[in-house]
């Protein structure tokens, strides 16, 4: 799952930052994804040690009678322009002093490596498979991580168009388990009404993506 909407009024690049929580209409996104869940075999619910994943957990734990266990390869991408603006289209690509971070967007140079973060992801994933051994279990993580290791798994390219992450604001990318091996992925958006129209990522379909 992907966290709720944050509390972000200077629309900073918050990252791996702390001090970021969930905004009112974040909150009311983890409350629904809940109740949808709440009829759901879940064992297991584990978050990313930031704020804003903790407090997307808390009420999915809360409907099943569980805690709230942490994973920190559940955590957001390093970034080296966390604390700034730096969007699509705010001009940050005609900086002088970003160049030197943008020189290879295949690994990428300005972050925490794709591979790096398929492979946190997937151990992660590995672990909440165990932590509900013939259950089911909730991650909550972060927009980039989910997607580089939902591209991993279904073997596309990690480099991308941020544009085209399907991967929306509380959204929940499933990965299903036949004993070590991940078999298939389904991606459902629960909370979809309650998310802004600008912030709807991956509103296009992705091929070969599974839906339920």
């Amino acid at each position: 799952m992907r966290h709720g909407e944050v509390h972000n009024p200077e629309g900073v690049l918050y990252g791996r930052r702390p001090d970021f929580h969930l905004s009112e209409l974040g909150r009311r996104m983890a409350d629904r994804v809940a109740e949808h869940l709440s009829g759901r075999d879940i064992r297991y619910v584990v978050a990313s040690p930031l704020e804003r994943a903790q407090e997307t957990a808390a009420p999915v734990a809360a409907a099943h009678g569980l805690d709230v266990a942490v994973d920190e390869r559940l955590i957001e991408a390093a970034n080296v322009f966390e604390g700034k603006t730096f969007g699509v289209g705010d001009g940050a690509l005609r900086r002088p002093a970003n160049w030197k971070y943008l020189t290879n967007p295949f690994r990428p140079s300005w972050g925490e490596p794709y591979a790096e973060q398929a492979e946190r992801m997937k151990a992660a994933l590995r672990a909440a498979r165990d932590g509900a051994v013939g259950h089911e279990a909730v991650c909550v993580s972060h927009q980039l991580p989910i997607w580089i290791a939902r591209c991993s798994v279904e073997g596309r390219r990690l480099w991308h168009d941020p544009r085209r992450r399907q991967c929306t604001l509380a959204s929940l990318t499933s990965f299903t388990f036949q004993g070590d091996e991940i078999v298939s992925v389904a991606y459902t958006e629960p909370a979809l009404d309650l998310v802004p129209e600008k912030l709807r990522a991956g509103a296009k379909p992705v091929k070969g993506s599974v839906g339920a």
